[in-house]
């Protein structure tokens, strides 16, 4: 961004401060957003097709740029691992795509034994479990995304913040669909805490540039991947000029900032 050199450095108390805000902000997307009534219906609500939109707008316009000036910072690095990933992130976005697909995948498989077997619309205990699990991993990658991103500026930190906010939205209303009330008794207090101790990671350590660009192409797979699947499958009846206005709309904002 133009004006990153004079916006004061993500490492400075202030923006530690505002970043531990947003984190507990995050946290709080995943503690409230099932209260909110208007989004959980079909016709899919405009606002939750508007918030993926958003999601995948930064991630094409923003995050992918970054990944293919990442590129060039392992020449200067060392490490066969994080060298191959980082000279191959578009694989890393591609594997975290293929993970959440198969995640995905498995939780449909189990609600649909589940109804049959015992007429209940939800997934079993070691599907819930394999998915707080993985998403919690998501949610800690994203916490510390928050302190360590390849660009560091105060406006680049919120409209990390606000485009992943959207998304929880989004994700919290096909993880509530899959595991019904195991989410919101337990689920989603676990991805809360989740962000927060990613954060607290973020605080006590800090990885090279190399190894935040294969973060953030995992994370990029997956949010492609999340957004999709809710917003495809027929049964949703999507808001397509509701997508397509949340993705143009931040995409003008992110060019012109």
């Amino acid at each position: 961004m133009v004006f990153a050199v004079a916006e004061p450095s993500v490492s400075s108390p202030s923006a530690v401060i505002l970043s531990a805000i947003l984190a507990v902000c995050l946290a709080l997307v995943h503690l409230f957003s099932g209260n909110m009534r208007f989004l959980d219906r079909t016709p899919r609500s405009r606002w939750l097709s508007a918030a993926g939109g958003v999601s995948v707008a930064y991630i094409f316009v923003h995050v992918f740029p970054e990944l293919n000036q990442g590129q060039q910072v392992i020449e200067e690095r060392e490490g066969y691992l994080i060298e191959f990933f980082e000279h191959h992130v578009y694989l890393v976005a591609l594997l975290g795509f293929g993970v959440f697909y198969g995640l995905e995948r498995l939780a449909k498989r189990s609600r649909q034994q589940n109804e049959q077997e015992n007429q209940k619309d939800t997934t079993d205990a070691g599907v819930f479990w394999l998915h707080m699990a993985s998403f919690s991993i998501y949610n800690a990658l994203i916490g510390y995304l928050l302190l360590h991103r390849e660009e560091r500026g105060i406006w680049d930190l919120l409209l990390f913040f606000v485009a992943m906010a959207l998304h929880f939205v989004v994700n919290d209303d096909g993880l509530r669909e899959n595991h019904k009330g195991d989410y919101n008794r337990m689920g989603r207090w676990i991805l809360a805490a989740a962000i927060i101790a990613g954060w607290v990671i973020g605080r006590a350590t800090e990885i090279s540039e190399a190894a935040i660009a294969v973060i953030f192409a995992f994370i990029a797979g997956g949010i492609i991947l999340n957004v999709v699947k809710e917003e495809l499958p027929e049964e949703r009846e999507s808001r397509f000029w509701a997508f397509a206005l949340g993705a143009a709309v931040y995409s003008a904002l992110m060019v012109a900032i």
